[in-house]
């Protein structure tokens, strides 16, 4: 194995609850190589964690090993579990959506119930609450150290149980391209669609062209103007808005130097729909 460990979650970093998954990782192996992925993913929101997921795992060396810790139904039926990737990547999480988008854009290709009696952390059967620490870290560190291999998990589950949360399909019309916003650029306040570029590339672009982006929460439309679409933010005024591509090749929206997403109370979800349609020449 890689020994590369790299850990998600909803903690934060307000108390020990970070500091004490990687103690139990080094307890396991002192060498092994930890990262954090991030654990500012919003409280109970798995819709995040799944697509922080998809934002990162593909970038990092062949055999690491991610630990995802979105878990609101902690203690309860929900199965712990360890999928392996297409390319070769290993993700320690409940099976409670937290996949989907790894599933979806990369591939599962086998998933395995982690086998508690074996592999959570020793004189912990009595606590329902942490399995962040007792369980995923624990089992995720072993796995990463190379102390087990992946068939030594547990039991396989067929591919056909990986809970999956919903997601908007992208429609393509004549001169319209639908999809939903699943992310923020949080930092930025920029907004991450659904949209693919090669399903944008439809429309046939061109760049300083302008676009009428219509957002949607559920029926209710929310914004409402044309942008131009261009190469990066510098494209446009500081202030001004603009159409994107942004770093997973999906469609993104912007202002330059601000945030839309304040701007215009625009959350994520598959409730906020975004419609981006080709303004007639005559319009433009």
């Amino acid at each position: 194995m890689s020994k590369i460990l790299v850990m998600q979650s909803d903690f934060g970093y307000a108390d020990g609850a970070v500091a004490a998954m990687y103690g139990v990782a080094l307890q396991i192996d002192e060498d092994l190589k930890i990262f954090d992925l991030t654990h500012e993913i919003p409280p109970y929101q798995i819709f995040e964690g799944s697509y922080r997921l998809l934002q990162s795992v593909q970038y990092w060396p062949k055999g690491s090993v991610f630990v995802s810790v979105v878990d609101p139904g902690v203690g309860t039926t929900r199965k712990s579990v360890v999928a392996k990737t297409k390319d070769g990547m290993f993700i320690v999480t409940p099976n409670n959506g937290t996949l989907t988008h790894v599933h979806k854009e990369i591939g599962i290709v086998e998933m395995r119930e982690i086998e508690e009696s074996k592999h959570r952390r020793a004189n912990t059967e009595a606590s329902y609450t942490f399995h962040g620490r007792d369980v995923y870290a624990a089992t995720g560190a072993k796995l990463a150290a190379g102390q087990i291999g992946f068939e030594d998990v547990g039991p396989t589950i067929d591919l056909s149980r990986i809970v999956m949360l919903p997601l908007v399909q992208t429609l393509i019309a004549k001169d319209t391209v639908s999809g939903s916003i699943e992310a923020l650029d949080v930092r930025f306040g920029s907004l991450w669609t659904s949209i693919d570029r090669s399903d944008f590339m439809e429309l046939r672009p061109e760049f300083g062209e302008k676009f009428l982006v219509s957002l949607y929460n559920g029926d209710t439309l929310v914004y409402e103007n044309t942008i131009p679409y261009g190469r990066s933010f510098a494209d446009v005024r500081i202030g001004a808005p603009i159409l994107y591509v942004n770093s997973l090749y999906r469609m993104g929206i912007a202002i330059n130097q601000g945030s839309f997403a304040n701007a215009y109370n625009i959350s994520t979800g598959y409730q906020w729909k975004i419609t981006l349609s080709k303004m007639p020449k005559d319009a433009r």
